[in-house]
């Protein structure tokens, strides 16, 4: 039966192999059931409500993914997203979560229309090569820097934004010593490398005290109370409303387009040409998440970067995401033990994916500065301004740009020249307002 569901012989890969890729990926974007309370209780969402949502809406959109598309990637409420949703929208304007809530679910269904006729596959697969390339190779310098982050290697600082971190610190030094780890044990072949650094690190942090362990296993979650489907529609007309609905729209857009790209650049699913074969599917699996997470109690769902970790491990088929959904159930029940994992124990995986996918770059023409300069820009943009979307929409513009500037204006594609328009009116109107 599931090889007939997932086509593993056809991908080259194995339950044992599917089912430890989903671990690998819950486990470096676990942080997401507790992040994600505490930004949206910022808007005054009960965060035991939000919590559950989280979870549910993670494990349906990655179901989703996983028995419909059989694609190896997992979903949850995206970090910036949830951000602009607490702070840019009912902080800034003023609105109720409830309203937020009603833009979010109305955001979904227009995502799920625009995934069903097509379009969403259509322009992901005219994006130019180089971008494509750039994007892989953005997504991966963005994911060390979320390693570096979260292992305390890399820190702000208010002269030069960011500076190495306290590495004499045994918190930093024991991430550092599982990097170099994982490096080691994925040069050797060795199976499960990610995941044997994973838990070692976590291991070492809970016996020699740098991070508390689990108190216990067991917990029983709460129902929502407050939160499923607590709808209101009454200002969505408004002008305001209607630009937040296409902000949320065209950033999950972009943010899933960037990571489709990448991670299914990785996993070998982008064939010669560019092409991502059944990323309709994908995308369709990417809307329904964020329309159950709305109608839950969550805001934009969208897929993960952490996929690669999954990917990487060698997950190749849909069982991985059915794998990592399956543990978003279960870790409504063994809370204690999974927010027991120390982010310095999942930063080495991090890092270390990020450097394998800087392998596409070989691809980019560096001598041509019409392609070099956007497949830069795209891959730069990603990990200063922390945002894919970000980074996938100046390599677009600036493409173009480039391209008709020095008279090659014939090899823009059609759909290029509706984008570009398009994101410079979004980023010079419609994300200021």
């Amino acid at each position: 039966m599931l090889e007939r569901l997932f086509r593993l012989e056809e991908r080259r890969t194995t339950v044992a192999t599917e089912l430890r890729a989903g671990l690998v990926t819950f486990l470096t974007m676990a942080y997401i059931l507790f992040v994600n309370a505490d930004i949206l209780s910022k808007a005054g969402m009960p965060a035991a409500d939000v919590v559950l949502a989280t979870a549910l809406a993670s494990a349906v959109a990655t179901l989703v993914m996983g028995l419909y598309a059989n694609f190896p990637f997992a979903l949850a409420p995206g970090m910036g997203l949830n951000a602009f949703f607490a702070f840019g929208v009912v902080v800034g304007l003023g609105v109720s979560w409830q309203v937020a809530l009603a833009a979010v679910f109305v955001e979904g269904l227009l995502f799920l229309a625009l995934s069903l006729t097509g379009l969403r596959s259509a322009l992901l697969d005219a994006i130019p090569r180089p971008i494509k390339l750039g994007t892989t190779a953005g997504i991966g310098l963005f994911l060390a820097l979320i390693g570096f982050e979260n292992a305390g290697l890399v820190v702000a600082d208010p002269a030069t934004l960011v500076r190495l971190g306290e590495v004499r610190e045994p918190l930093p030094a024991l991430a550092l010593a599982g990097l170099l780890a994982a490096a080691a044990l994925l040069a050797l072949e060795v199976r499960g490398g990610l995941l044997v650094t994973i838990l070692g690190v976590a291991a070492v942090a809970w016996v020699t005290g740098l991070a508390p362990a689990p108190e216990s296993l067991l917990s029983l979650p709460q129902l929502p109370r407050e939160t499923l489907a607590a709808f209101d529609f009454g200002e969505l007309l408004s002008g305001t409303m209607v630009t937040v609905v296409l902000a949320f729209l065209f950033v999950d857009l972009l943010d899933t387009a960037g990571t489709l790209l990448g991670v299914g650049q990785l996993a070998g699913f982008v064939d010669e040409e560019g092409r991502f074969p059944g990323s309709e599917r994908a995308f369709v699996a990417d809307a329904v998440g964020t329309t159950v997470g709305a109608l839950l109690g969550t805001s934009t769902v969208t897929t993960y970067v952490e996929s690669a970790t999954g990917v990487e491990e060698g997950g190749r088929t849909g069982l991985t995401a059915v794998a990592t959904a399956a543990l978003f159930l279960l870790a409504l029940f063994f809370t204690p033990v999974f927010t027991a994992v120390p982010a310095a124990a999942t930063a080495p995986a991090l890092v270390v994916v990020g450097a394998m996918m800087m392998r596409g770059v070989g691809g980019v023409d560096w001598r041509r500065l019409d392609e070099a300069v956007p497949a830069f820009l795209t891959l730069t943009v990603m990990p200063f301004t922390y945002s894919i979307a970000n980074g996938l929409a100046i390599g677009v513009v600036s493409w173009v740009a480039i391209k008709v500037l020095t008279g090659k204006a014939r090899e823009v594609g059609a759909l290029m020249w509706v984008l570009a328009p398009v994101l410079v009116v979004y980023y010079a109107f419609l994300r200021a307002a």
